[in-house]
């Protein structure tokens, strides 16, 4: 496995891969690697030939007051998972190799951004498309995957591959989740033994109100239910609860097929986000 620090070394080492027709494959990672992460890995495993994963903790997508300088690093251990996964290249720069000085280029995406997690973390996505850009210009993959977690960010940026003609297949895959419910991700360790009890409430909550969405139920009244229900089961604040169109992440007034419930809520001092499709609710 090749430890790559640089946008040129990392383009020349695709290349080759490339000129022979080798199916490229990206994973985009912030590093502290979980099961969730490895999944997208074994999946771009068996559909490519060759597989870069990137680690790099992106400082344009954290606001002022968010967690970019205690957000959980561990390289060492991060490059020992990716070679026992058989992973061919990490791709690790700097922030000083992403943003040299002078870097005056912000990717933005109108329409899937403003709702949800765009109106709780202004900026977030501009900031994450504009270095998944930076990343898929660096490591030119012919896939790249993401996790279905982070629902947002995976119809933000398969917009964007689409609005701007990239050759680069969207791969999403499902949450991978604790046998509790907990979706996995980065910052579950923030949460002490009491909140790690009280977070498997994120998806029984969204999977109840899931599944009672039919016929002429009143979404907001349900959408309301499960505020109030993460409030009483512990959460200490709510950004949102909504039901939305997977596909446009548009708000809607009834009942119809292809809904999502998203959810994103606070223990303490960790925000949690997990989102359900209600059609694969029993």
């Amino acid at each position: 496995m090749r430890i790559i620090r640089t946008a040129v070394e990392m383009r020349d080492a695709v290349e080759p891969a490339r000129n022979d027709g080798v199916v490229v494959g990206l994973v985009p990672t912030m590093g502290a690697l979980h099961a969730g992460h490895l999944a997208l890995v074994r999946r771009a495993r068996l559909d490519c030939g060759l597989v870069v994963v990137s680690l790099f903790v992106n400082p344009t997508q954290f606001n002022a007051n968010e967690d970019f300088d205690s957000y959980p690093r561990n390289e060492a251990h991060d490059l020992e998972l990716l070679e026992r996964n058989g992973v061919d290249i990490v791709y690790a720069p700097t922030a000083a190799e992403m943003y040299p000085d002078g870097f005056g280029v912000t990717v933005t995406v109108t329409g899937l951004t403003e709702g949800l997690c765009g109106a709780r973390r202004p900026g977030h996505f501009d900031g994450v498309t504009t270095v998944v850009s930076k990343l898929f210009a660096h490591c030119r993959p012919d896939a790249a995957y993401f996790g279905e977690k982070d629902y947002q960010q995976l119809k933000v940026v398969e917009r964007m591959v689409l609005d701007l003609d990239l050759s680069i297949r969207i791969v999403g895959i499902p949450v991978v989740r604790e046998r509790d419910g907990l979706a996995l991700s980065s910052r579950n360790a923030y949460l002490n033994v009491y909140e790690r009890r009280i977070a498997p409430a994120l998806q029984d909550t969204m999977r109840a109100v899931a599944g009672r969405l039919s016929g002429d139920v009143e979404l907001e009244a349900q959408c309301r239910w499960g505020r109030d229900a993460l409030l009483a089961a512990g959460f200490d604040e709510v950004d949102y609860f909504e039901i939305r169109d997977s596909k446009t992440l548009q708000s809607v007034e009834a009942c119809r097929p292809g809904l999502r419930v998203f959810v994103a809520a606070w223990l303490r001092e960790t925000r949690l986000i997990d989102n359900v499709a209600v059609d694969e609710v029993e």
